[in-house]
């Protein structure tokens, strides 16, 4: 059962500002996983992660396979890395696209 199910206009927009809107497909430099990306500023990356992403992900497949499995809020820096070359080859742009 869904913990919130948005049904107002303005929510519904909300969502997909900060989950669909502007994002940027980077591929990871070192495995397959591809995300998407949005930089609204020099230090605050969004990141969407789908499931194959995840399974895709060398990284989290390893850290997957720990005791205790990946912790939820871990990153991947190969990936940070990947966003981060993409950012100054400029192929992710930093800032919101109105400005």
């Amino acid at each position: 059962m869904p913990y919130i199910v948005p049904s107002l206009a303005e929510t519904l927009e909300d969502r997909a500002l900060y989950t669909k809107s502007h994002l940027q497909e980077v591929p990871c430099m070192d495995c397959k996983a591809h995300v998407l990306v949005r930089k609204n500023s020099e230090h605050h990356t969004s990141i969407q992660w789908t499931q194959e992403a995840v399974a895709d992900c060398a990284i989290f497949t390893k850290l997957s396979q720990q005791e205790g499995g990946r912790p939820i809020h871990s990153g991947c820096p190969r990936l940070n890395a990947s966003i981060e070359e993409a950012v100054r080859d400029g192929a992710v742009s930093v800032g919101s696209p109105d400005e």
